[in-house]
């Protein structure tokens, strides 16, 4: 014997085809209102689709939140703004002269590794070298064509 799922034994409750006949084999049955009682679903079904067609609902949309910068003080002279932008790219500078740092650090721990396990250390370090002063450049041209580009929007 076949064991048979909830899944299928719910798929043959709702077989189409069987309802399909069922309701050919009502349809056919001599009925004197069967007419009336189709008139009567079929306006029902029509006035509620009509009903929910006629209605709509529209949200507002939210008003957008604006975060103002609050660090610093509304009033500020230019000279204040020149000393913070100043302390703040001392401040870049620092933490890349860091990043610089730890990552010369961690450059010699590898070559220390390589030249222990009798790699050719100086072909990989020139390399690399030449790998950053290819990134350097690429940066530097980037940043000279956005210089570019400013001067020629101010001298619009």
């Amino acid at each position: 014997m076949a064991s048979t799922t909830a899944l299928s034994r719910f798929l043959t409750i709702i077989n189409p085809v069987r309802a399909i006949r069922d309701f050919r084999g009502v349809w056919m049955q001599e009925n004197p209102y069967r007419w009336r009682f189709a008139l009567v679903a079929a306006v029902a079904t029509g006035s509620i689709f009509w009903t929910m067609m006629g209605e709509e609902h529209r949200i507002e949309p939210r008003p957008p939140e604006i975060t103002w910068i609050t660090t610093f003080k509304p009033g500020r002279t230019d000279a204040e703004i020149m000393a913070s932008n100043i302390a703040n790219q001392r401040e870049q500078e620092r933490l890349k002269a860091e990043q610089a740092a730890r990552e010369a650090k961690a450059r010699e721990v590898y070559e220390a590794v390589g030249r222990a396990s009798g790699m050719d250390v100086d072909a990989i370090k020139a390399e690399g070298e030449a790998e950053r002063a290819a990134r350097a450049k690429a940066e530097e041209a980037r940043r000279q064509e956005l210089i570019a580009e400013i001067k020629a929007r101010q001298g619009e």
